[in-house]
């Protein structure tokens, strides 16, 4: 089913097994990454959110943003000026206006990417809700004076 003439609102993602450990989405999540929707600006937990780490897709899991390349674009919403490598597809919106961004594993909505602004030296700000994330922290460095 597509939604506003856009993507489907999911594909299928292979259930990996009983070590499965994912939980549902809520609705609110459903409605942001299934059906296209966007959470009030300023409201997300990432908006301010600076930690060394992973961003990934609330839905499937897959890496997507990494912490170094977030930036505080003062518009209510996180965003990055690059993502990993094939982690994130661009798909044209209707009327042109906006280029919505998806995982490229699941479908599931990010939000929308946005080129020419001159925020950073990369010129791009992919905005995101950050509904559509989860993260997980960079593990600690070991210190060189810690017994092994």
């Amino acid at each position: 089913m597509a939604v506003n003439g856009g993507i489907p609102a999911s594909r299928d993602v292979p259930d990996p097994g009983p070590a499965r450990t994912r939980r549902p989405l809520t609705e609110t999540e459903k409605r942001i990454i299934e059906h296209q929707g966007t959470e009030p600006p300023f409201s997300g937990e990432f908006v301010s959110f600076f930690e060394p780490g992973i961003y990934s897709c609330r839905k499937c899991g897959a890496p997507l943003f990494r912490s170094e390349d977030k930036f505080d674009a003062g518009c209510g919403w996180p965003c990055f000026d690059d993502s990993l490598p094939d982690a994130v597809t661009s798909v044209h919106a209707g009327g042109g206006r906006r280029t919505e961004i998806t995982c490229a594993r699941c479908g599931g909505h990010l939000g929308h990417i946005f080129n020419g602004e001159r925020l950073t030296p990369k010129n791009l700000r992919y905005c995101v809700n950050s509904l559509s994330l989860e993260f997980r922290a960079a593990p600690l460095p070991i210190a060189a004076d810690a017994p092994r």
